[in-house]
């Protein structure tokens, strides 16, 4: 059932190992950073913290740190800024920068900050990873990818979504080329034990050999599933999949991003 499958929709988080001593990458990027009591996290005044580590149970986000395979002399960081004054057990205020380390010197060689990323509400970030596909939008320019998957707490309406930006990597800077493209999603009506509606989709990019404006387009194949799941005879639930539904668009680039399909654009973005 898709109720079951939601886990697939999970990307894989980027490799805790890959930060290697976050303390020393917080202190590079950040100089005025302060260091707190315990060495968990850090402070920018007047009151944005950079937690160090992962917590499980609590509400913050540590540094998503990942060697970028295309060009293995970089390291990829994700640094969630949040807002302490605003913080609470239902939402989290503030921004992602990124910066890209020179993995043998630690040398920040490119940074961009991300204002509102880490706003949430009810329907909460679960997880900032990393995406390292291989985006080479011309021959000289390689992007990367981050995802943030949000999702609420109903199991009687769930739902989950994740979604994909991607950055280009030149010489002249790292930029946004795509702002919020719905990679996989899980959603729908139940009564928490069987019986309901429910829909999926999955996303795969590939990049095409044409190209606009000096950068390749982008085909992007998405897969609609649905079920409405409902209890046999003798109690037990059984699945009741739809037929899937497959559906092909062409991102072009117009100078500045790739603009996002209304059906793939992300909730609330």
């Amino acid at each position: 059932m898709l109720g079951l499958a939601a886990a697939s929709l999970l990307p894989a988080q980027a490799r805790a190992d890959d930060c290697g001593d976050a303390a020393a990458l917080v202190q590079l990027a950040y100089p005025k950073a302060q260091k707190s009591a315990d060495g968990k996290s850090f402070t920018l005044e007047p009151h944005t913290s950079i937690s160090l580590t992962l917590p499980e149970g609590d509400n913050s986000f540590g540094l998503v740190c990942k060697i970028w395979p295309a060009h293995d002399d970089l390291l990829l960081v994700a640094v969630p800024l949040l807002d302490s004054a605003k913080l609470s057990v239902d939402e989290h205020v503030g921004d992602i920068e990124l910066l890209v380390f020179d993995a043998k010197s630690l040398q920040v060689r490119q940074r961009l900050l991300q204002p509102g990323l880490m706003n949430d509400d009810a329907i909460a970030i679960r997880e900032i990873a990393f995406d390292t596909g291989r985006y080479r939008l011309a021959p000289d320019v390689t992007a990367f990818g981050l995802r943030i998957e949000m999702a609420n707490h109903s199991q009687p309406n769930p739902f989950r979504e994740t979604d994909l930006r991607l950055y280009a990597f030149a010489s002249d800077g790292l930029r946004l080329v795509l702002d919020g493209l719905v990679v996989a999603d899980f959603g729908g009506e139940g009564d928490a034990s069987c019986t309901g509606s429910f829909h999926s989709r999955e996303v795969s990019l590939t990049m095409h050999s044409a190209s606009h404006r000096g950068y390749h387009d982008i085909t992007v194949i998405e897969r609609r599933d649905t079920d409405e799941p409902s209890p046999d005879k003798d109690g037990e639930c059984q699945s009741h999949p739809g037929k899937p539904v497959k559906l092909t668009y062409r991102l072009r680039y117009d100078g500045s991003r790739y603009p996002v399909p209304e059906a793939l654009k992300v909730l609330g973005r």
